[in-house]
C-alpha cells in the first residue's frame, strides 16, 4: 500500500490537520491539485464528512471562503440520503439512453483505451487503489456515453479497485454521468483532458468539439465488450471470546470509527458479510485496506457471516451499530451517522435543493 494512503489513526488525523480548503478550491480538478486525499478514511467511516468540516472551520475559515470544499463533503452526504430513498442500482431518475451493451469495453478494463489521461488513470487504480475525481467522470464518460455501456457493470468494476469506494457515491456519479441522475450527460474532449491531466495528446477520437461528440458513433476499438466477473477473497472467522454480559459494536466495510464507543467495554465485532461483498464485491487491496484500518480499534474481532447467524450463534443482546443504506438484516440499537445536518433527510432530486436546505443550518450545526 502506497503510503499515500496511511492506516494509522494518528497519521489520518494529520491529514486532516494538512488540508487547504482555499487551495483545493482553486485546483482540485487538476491531477496534481490540493486535492485531500482523505476520501478512502470518509468511505470506511473512521471519519466523518462533520469531524472534517468542523476542523477546517476551527481554524477560523469562514464557510464563505470555502465554500467549494464544503459542497464536496455535502456531496458525499447528499449521495448518501439518496441511497436511504432510492434503488441506486437502477437508472434513478431517467433510463438510460442510448444503451448498446450491459458489459464494460475491454480496452478500458485493459487501461488502453488510446486516451493517455485515462489510461494513466486506470493504471493509478489498479496499482494504488485511487483514482482522482476527474477521472472518474472521464472514464465514466468515455464508457457511458461513447461506448454506451449501461453504467451498473462499469460501476462494479470501479468500486471493486477503489479504496474509498462508496456504492452511493460511486453509483450516483456514474449516473449523473450518464444522464440517468441528471439531465444532461456529461461529456469531456481531448481539449478538456489535456487541460486537467496535463497531457498533450491530438488527433485521438476524442479530439472534436463537443458537438461532435455528442453525436459521433462508438469507435470500433470500444465495441468490444466484457462482463465484469470479480473475484472474492473475504477474511475468515478470527472470534475468540464473546462475553454475552457485555455490549457488542457490530463494525463494518462502512464504519470502522476508532472512537465509536471507545472508552466503553464491549465485544467489538467486524462482520464480514459474504452476501454483502457478493453483491457489492472489491479486491483484496481493498479488504486489506479495511483490516488494517481495524487495527486502530482494540480488541476487535473478525465473524464472516451474516448479521443473523453471528447474533443466534453468539447468543448476544445488547447490539449497536451505525445506520447506513447498505446494512443487512441487522437489528438492535441503530446509532445515527454524523451527518453534516442529520435534520436535512428528505430526498432531494439535486444536490442544488439538498445544498440550499443544508445552508441555512450552518450557523445551528457548526
Amino acid at each position: 500500500m502506497e503510503q499515500l494512503f496511511p492506516t494509522d489513526y494518528n497519521q489520518i488525523l494529520q491529514k486532516i490537520d494538512q488540508v487547504d480548503p482555499i487551495q483545493y478550491g482553486k485546483s482540485r480538478n487538476y491531477m496534481d491539485g490540493a486535492v485531500t486525499y482523505l476520501s478512502p478514511y470518509l468511505s470506511r467511516g473512521v471519519i466523518s464528512t462533520k469531524q472534517v468540516l468542523k476542523h477546517v472551520l476551527n481554524k477560523g475559515f469562514e464557510i464563505s471562503q470555502i465554500e467549494q470544499f464544503v459542497k464536496e463533503l455535502c456531496w458525499r452526504d447528499y449521495f448518501q440520503r439518496i441511497a436511504q430513498h432510492k434503488n441506486i442500482n437502477l437508472d434513478i431518475r431517467h433510463p438510460q439512453e442510448p444503451v448498446l451493451n450491459d458489459g464494460i469495453p475491454v480496452q478500458v478494463v485493459n487501461g488502453a483505451t488510446g486516451i493517455q489521461g485515462i489510461d494513466d488513470a486506470i493504471e493509478q487504480l489498479y496499482r494504488t487503489g485511487y483514482m482522482h475525481n476527474h477521472c472518474r467522470m472521464y472514464t465514466a464518460s468515455l464508457v457511458c456515453n461513447i461506448a454506451k455501456s449501461h453504467w451498473y457493470q462499469p460501476a462494479q468494476w470501479m468500486y471493486y479497485y477503489l479504496l474509498d469506494g462508496d456504492w452511493a457515491s460511486n453509483a450516483c456519479s456514474w449516473q449523473w454521468v450518464a444522464g440517468a441522475n441528471s439531465n444532461k450527460k456529461y461529456y469531456a474532449n481531448q481539449e478538456n483532458i489535456n487541460r486537467y491531466t496535463h497531457a498533450n495528446q491530438a488527433n485521438t477520437y476524442l479530439d472534436k468539439s463537443y458537438e461532435a461528440i455528442e453525436n459521433m458513433d462508438t469507435p470500433p476499438s470500444l465495441l468490444d465488450i466484457q462482463k465484469f466477473v470479480p473475484e472474492l477473497d473475504l477474511p475468515a472467522t478470527s472470534i475468540t471470546n464473546i462475553d454475552v454480559a457485555l455490549p457488542t459494536f457490530i463494525y463494518n466495510y462502512y464504519n470502522l470509527d476508532p472512537l465509536w464507543h471507545h472508552q466503553e467495554s464491549g465485544n467489538r465485532i467486524l462482520l464480514i458479510e459474504p452476501d454483502f461483498f457478493s453483491q457489492y464485491p472489491v479486491s483484496r487491496k481493498c479488504i486489506d485496506f479495511m483490516l488494517a484500518l481495524s487495527s486502530n480499534i482494540s480488541d476487535m474481532q473478525v465473524y464472516n457471516g451474516s448479521f443473523k447467524s453471528f447474533s443466534e450463534h453468539y447468543k448476544v443482546g445488547n447490539i449497536f451499530f451505525k445506520e447506513h443504506p447498505l446494512n443487512l438484516g441487522y437489528s438492535g440499537t441503530e446509532e445515527p451517522r454524523d451527518w453534516i445536518s442529520d435534520s436535512v433527510k428528505e430526498y432531494a432530486p439535486s444536490f442544488f435543493s439538498y445544498w440550499k436546505k443544508v445552508e441555512k443550518q450552518f450557523r445551528k450545526l457548526l
